[in-house]
């Protein structure tokens, strides 16, 4: 019995922890690029652009799915260790990824870079949902609305670049 509760407990903090590490590089990225977020409100943006108080919203709701997949492999990673690993080291790129975007993006306002690193950062997310698939489809199937909102990133960022 002593076990089983064990089990729960350190499954608990790998989810825990899971969830914290996208929050924060998360937080990191909002801090560093607060002074430029201004800028959505001074470009031209294409239709279908959502209101700039959305996007930390949705983004909160993304990061949890992630670090809430992420754990999932992470456990059942003696299940299949080749794509556990191949499959958290990309989400751990993605991650790296996603952060520099914001700095490319609002810091930088190199678009047509944030442009080409939204599309690495796609391939990257493909990438850990098919060996995500491998260990847990849940886990992988949680990653889905990720690489969805951020193909949409693309659409609006390339929309930049074009009306910009």
């Amino acid at each position: 019995m002593k076990s089983f509760w064990l089990k729960i407990k350190d499954n608990l903090a790998s989810y825990v922890i899971a969830i914290a590490i996208p929050l924060g590089v998360g937080l990191l990225a909002a801090y560093l690029t607060m002074e430029n977020m201004n800028i959505y409100s001074k470009i031209n943006t294409p239709p279908l652009s959502p209101p700039a108080l959305l996007f930390p919203i949705v983004w909160t709701v993304l990061y949890i799915l992630m670090g809430v997949s992420s754990a999932m492999v992470y456990n059942r990673r003696e299940a299949e260790p080749i794509y556990a690993r191949r499959g958290l080291g990309y989400y751990a790129m993605s991650l790296i990824a996603n952060f520099a975007w914001s700095i490319i993006f609002f810091n930088v306002r190199a678009f047509g870079i944030a442009f080409l690193w939204l599309v690495l950062l796609l391939y990257l997310i493909i990438r850990t949902i098919l060996c995500y698939f491998k260990v847990s489809k849940v886990a992988a199937l949680l990653q889905i609305p990720y690489a969805v909102w951020v193909a949409f990133a693309g659409y609006l960022n390339l929309g930049i670049i074009i009306l910009n």
